[in-house]
């Protein structure tokens, strides 16, 4: 769904905003499913899984 290169606007459950670039595709994300890079285990489980909103910038 999200093209390789391409950046986009992440906007979380707590309101943040953040950046990011679509590095891969990953083999079991599918639909409207992202894997969102976590920089450590704890950091991603305390993310846990979230809805958010994707808006493509370019």
């Amino acid at each position: 769904m999200i093209p390789l290169g391409t950046t986009v606007e992440l906007r979380f459950k707590d309101g943040t905003l953040e950046r990011a670039i679509a590095l891969d595709t990953g083999g079991a994300i599918r639909g409207t499913i992202i894997d969102y890079l976590a920089s450590d285990n704890k950091n991603a489980l305390q993310f846990g899984r979230q809805r958010i909103q994707i808006r493509i910038i370019k």
